[in-house]
Order: structure tokens, then C-alpha cells, then sequence
């Protein structure tokens, strides 16, 4: 297996704090469904088993569109989705790339995704999020 580091990061008033663990390098996603395109995400999804919120819990506000699969984890204070759970990956997390603290450091490849036909390139996530 891959070594793994754990890095912090959270919302631009750091009310939301989390930790994940990610190999030296490692892909993210830039997506073009509607809601990434509009915000501009781009994520690295990972186990849920490798990310730990540890401080705003009580700050995040949830929004759900169209299956209500994925969760879109907000701050309820600056607006920021710093992470969610991907419709594509339930059993994981979207941790967003530039919400990590050391984002501008980090050995990354960015895929793009086509979210705009989803159903038809869903599977190929599916294996981000397996331990």
C-alpha cells in the first residue's frame, strides 16, 4: 500500500476543520456536473476511514439536489464546501484540493470528469473511495 500523510485543512473562516490522509501524489477531480462547474470544486475523493472531521460539526448546513445522494456540506458562517459525500462514492469523502492548508504543495494530477453525463461515467469513481 501506499504511504500515506495526514493533511489538515477546512472553510476560509476555519470554523469547519478536518484531517485526511493522502498519498505523496494522488488525482483530483475537476468536475463539470452543475454544482462543481458553479463553485468551482475540485476534490480528491478518499475512504471515509481517511477523513476526520475535527472541529464544526455544528457549523455545516447540508443542501441535496436531484437523487439527494450526494450531501454538500457547507459552513453556515462563510459558505465554503471544504468536503461532502459524492453521490458517486457514499461510502467516502470529496475533500475540496484547495481547501487543504498545503494545497499549493501538493503533487496532484487533475482528471477531468464529465458529471454533465453522469450516469454514463459514475463507475469510474467508484474505486476512490475503497480502502
Amino acid at each position: 500500500m501506499t504511504d500515506l500523510k495526514t493533511h489538515t485543512g477546512g472553510c476560509h473562516c476555519q470554523a469547519v476543520r478536518f484531517e485526511v490522509d493522502l498519498p505523496e501524489s494522488f488525482e483530483v477531480e475537476d468536475c463539470n456536473c452543475s454544482i462543481c462547474a458553479m463553485s468551482g470544486n475540485i476534490h480528491v475523493i478518499v475512504p471515509a476511514t481517511r477523513f476526520r472531521l475535527l472541529k464544526g460539526e455544528d457549523a455545516l448546513s447540508e443542501y441535496t439536489f436531484n437523487t439527494g445522494g450526494a450531501k454538500h456540506r457547507f459552513c453556515r458562517t462563510c459558505g465554503v464546501k471544504s468536503f461532502y459525500v459524492p453521490r458517486s462514492n457514499q461510502d467516502g469523502f470529496a475533500v475540496t484540493w484547495r481547501c487543504l492548508d498545503n494545497w499549493t504543495e501538493l503533487d496532484v494530477t487533475i482528471n477531468k470528469f464529465d458529471g454533465l453525463n453522469w450516469e454514463k461515467n459514475a463507475a469510474s469513481l467508484a474505486h476512490k473511495s475503497k480502502a
